[in-house]
């Protein structure tokens, strides 16, 4: 079964209106590939009655599902590990100087799917900041689903696997029948909570650092301008920006300089452009 033109158009209007993601046409096969399995959860026989059913009145769940469905989730520990080394060599260090007398530190992963980089973070702070220090870690997702896994800290033998050194898994996770959970300590530290970047953000604490990463290669120039600008006027004035390798925001938003950390690249706000400390980023 192939999606009809008028079937892609109703979902590509609909991710692209609820999440600012653009579905080119030719991405058929991963609509239906993506919906099939929420058509047989709901007992029907395929991804067409699904859709109509979720075009009607009653389809506000399914269409929320949809979204949920075609939100790429790909993550894992210590993803592209270039990042966290330049938190490890650079950031941390940096910061820990600038914040000697505060002695805190907070950091958002900006689409934190299923939790792997927020507790990531967290634990790479907790080797790696100062006795007596604090942190907190702000992961955010638009998916629903992701974020309810995110929160039970839980994860499988195969998801540990996938770029978890063993040393950190026995330190920091406990073994809980087939799963590995997040230590309190740990979980204790990361907060959790549906945002959408695409829309204005709810007023929100100044942020260290923030990780952005794999994210605007689903949005349009004029959406990563604003995503952009939402954050910078949420970065401290020496804060830092991770976006993904193939991302970047030049030529896009000049408030940001490009600074080259080892194998990677981070951004920082230009001086002057970034709000003061507890500003929100709304625009």
């Amino acid at each position: 079964m192939t999606l009809s033109a008028h079937e892609f158009q109703f979902v590509s209007s609909l991710v692209r209106r609820e999440a600012s993601i653009v579905l080119e046409p030719g991405k058929e096969y991963l609509v239906e590939a993506r919906l099939l399995p929420l058509a047989r959860k709901a007992g029907l026989a395929s991804v067409t009655e699904f859709l109509l059913r979720a075009q009607g009145p009653a389809g506000r769940s399914d269409r929320d599902s949809i979204v949920d469905a075609l939100t790429t989730n790909e993550t894992s520990w210590f993803r592209d590990r270039e990042p966290f080394t330049a938190m490890t060599d650079l950031v941390i260090p940096q910061l820990v100087k600038s914040r000697g007398t505060a002695r805190s530190m907070r950091v958002w992963s900006a689409a934190s799917s299923s939790g792997q980089e927020p507790y990531t973070l967290a634990i790479l702070l907790k080797e790696n900041l100062p006795p007596g220090w604090t942190y907190e870690i702000l992961g955010t997702d638009i998916s629903t689903e992701m974020l309810a896994r995110a929160e039970t800290g839980r994860y499988s033998q195969l998801e540990v696997n996938r770029g978890l050194p063993a040393p950190l898994l026995v330190k920091h996770f406990t073994r809980v029948g087939p799963e590995w959970e997040v230590a309190a300590p740990i979980k204790k530290a990361v907060s959790f909570k549906r945002l959408n970047l695409a829309a204005p953000f709810p007023p929100m604490p100044a942020f260290d650092v923030v990780f952005l990463r794999n994210v605007l290669i689903y949005f349009d120039v004029e959406t990563k301008r604003g995503v952009l600008k939402r954050i910078r006027n949420l970065l401290k004035p020496d804060g830092w920006l991770f976006l993904g390798a193939a991302e970047t925001t030049m030529g896009i938003d000049d408030g940001f300089e490009r600074v080259v950390t080892g194998r990677t690249s981070a951004y920082r706000p230009r001086t002057g452009t970034s709000a003061p400390v507890g500003v929100t980023g709304k625009g």
